[in-house]
């Protein structure tokens, strides 16, 4: 028996078993097909850039002029790399436009044209790549300059305003009153744009767009607070929905430090092919991986639409799903930050001892992880007074358990877009939590054979039961029958399911090809 749970260490060896056996033919299937999103990825890593006079990205039009003309299963590196060679265009952004114009024939090179192709393809991939490995090295050289948040958890705080020039105050100020992690909410419903608009942006609704200027001009400020503050300041945003790899290239190439991304996000909550989503989200890890981006992962979400008590155990077993399919893609231990939340209905009973045993759990099955704890949303009445105080029952698990990533909850969740007022008040709550808590976890120890003890064993052992059914079935087969948040999700449906295609003999992407041969 090992830690404070006295968790049996052959159980939890057996858990993370069961999920690479249950995750394995995932891989392999995201490891034979390619999508619109990775081609457009490849392309944006080698230089595609800007959009048409309808916003359109010319590396949308560039992707759909070589799908019309050889089909996606071939990838899009050595069709537009022949044609490029083909017309003497060095600018790709410029063959796009000529392909949108309709002045430009795609093929699939063979003999001597492939191998031209294929170096040039991969040439410029890796002055993308190696651009990625720039802004790394760049914040890392930051971090040592500027010192790193003065404690765990860091505190993770939203914003949300629709205009990227209101955002930047607010996420200024909020690092001010002590934020360590300004993540900027996207707008609603870009998940399900296939494309990636261009430019700054002020109108999106309930959150601002993701585009790659927005990134660098929200970075650039944060990057003022961090000179100011003496502290490195980090940005997050998302790498999901149907861009989810292009989302990851932009995020490598504008210095973000965190992208949520969830392996199975997309296809429960936005209907997105499960397909489509499992071989986005291997090549967005990769990316992240290379950048060395903390990816945050979204199980808190199962726990809005199914009972927090009973499923509990679907959210370790996402986590194990998670971790399995992070580190194939490289990603280390450090990067991962999987979710977990405080969402179980306040009057049942012992609520807070269930929500330590299972933020306890989490914690010690992933101890290297900078675990990222959600608070409170599904029960907040829009009573600011008792939200408040569950917010604060919410940081007092945090500091019990010492989690990595503490997520601000807000007193006004569900009433209105929080005002800067209430982004300080729950701040407080936080530093006053943490503070007076100090290294609480440190002396927490729970009884042995006592109620939470025996809580973590019953839901890592239901953990083990599900991932066992899983491995019997298919994990594409539990997905549909919902498993997850009670969401049924089926493989042959949901949307981007059309942007999908199965390698073609020959097929090549430069990016993978230089991501898997650093490993």
């Amino acid at each position: 028996m090992t830690g404070k749970l006295g968790l049996d260490p052959a159980v939890v060896a057996r858990a993370r078993e069961l999920a690479r056996s249950a995750g394995r033919p995932v891989v392999e299937l995201a490891r034979s097909h390619t999508t619109v999103s990775v081609e457009r990825a490849v392309l944006r890593l080698a230089g595609v850039h800007g959009a048409d006079p309808e916003g359109i990205p010319w590396v949308n039009r560039l992707v759909d002029a070589v799908v019309s003309d050889v089909g996606l299963g071939h990838g899009v590196a050595l069709p537009v790399f022949a044609a490029a060679e083909r017309e003497q265009v060095t600018d790709l952004t410029l063959l796009a436009q000529k392909a949108a114009a309709g002045s430009v024939r795609f093929e699939v090179p063979v003999g001597r044209a492939a191998t031209a192709a294929r170096r040039s393809a991969r040439r410029a991939a890796a002055a993308g790549v190696r651009l990625v490995d720039r802004r790394r090295v760049e914040r890392e050289r930051l971090v040592r300059r500027y010192g790193d948040a003065p404690r765990r958890p860091w505190i993770y705080l939203i914003v949300a305003t629709g205009d990227i020039y209101e955002d930047i105050p607010q996420a200024q100020a909020a690092a001010r009153a002590g934020a360590d992690v300004i993540a900027v909410i996207r707008s609603t419903g870009q998940s399900l744009l296939d494309y990636v608009p261009e430019g700054p942006t002020r109108e999106g609704f309930a959150g601002t767009y993701a585009t790659q200027e927005n990134f660098r001009l929200m970075r650039a400020a944060l990057d003022e607070s961090s000179r100011e503050l003496g502290r490195y300041v980090r940005l997050t945003n998302y790498a999901s929905g149907l861009c989810m790899p292009e989302m990851a290239a932009l995020a490598g190439v504008e210095r973000l430090d965190m992208m949520l991304n969830d392996s199975m996000y997309g296809i429960l909550f936005r209907d997105i092919n499960p397909i489509r989503t499992f071989v986005d989200q291997r090549f967005s890890r990769q990316v992240h991986a290379r950048a060395g981006i903390i990816i945050n992962t979204g199980e808190d979400n199962y726990l809005t639409t199914a009972d927090a008590v009973d499923e509990a155990h679907t959210v370790t077993v996402s986590q194990l799903l998670n971790e399995y399919f992070a580190h194939e893609a490289g990603l280390a231990d450090w990067q991962l930050g999987l979710g977990h939340a405080f969402e179980i209905n306040p009057d049942v009973p012992e609520s807070f001892r269930l929500e330590l045993a299972h933020a306890l759990l989490a914690r010690e099955l992933f101890p290297d992880a900078p675990l990222k704890w959600m608070p409170p949303t599904k029960h907040m009445t829009g009573d600011v007074f008792r939200g408040n105080l569950l917010d604060g029952f919410f940081n007092l698990v945090g500091a019990m358990t010492g989690q990595g990533i503490l997520l601000v909850g807000m007193m006004t969740e569900a009433v209105v877009t929080p005002w800067l007022s209430d982004r300080d008040i729950a701040l407080q709550n936080v530093r006053y939590v943490l503070g007076a808590a100090g290294g609480l976890h440190e002396d927490f120890v729970p009884a042995p054979g006592g109620f939470i003890q025996e809580r973590a064993h019953r839901v890592l052992g239901e953990a083990v039961t599900l991932l066992e059914r899983i491995v019997d079935e298919g994990l594409l087969t539990a997905i549909a029958d919902g498993t997850f948040g009670i969401m049924k999700r089926p493989a042959d449906r949901g949307k981007g399911l059309d942007g999908v295609a199965r390698h073609e003999a020959g097929y090549y992407n430069p990016v993978t090809d230089i991501l898997e041969a650093s490993r």
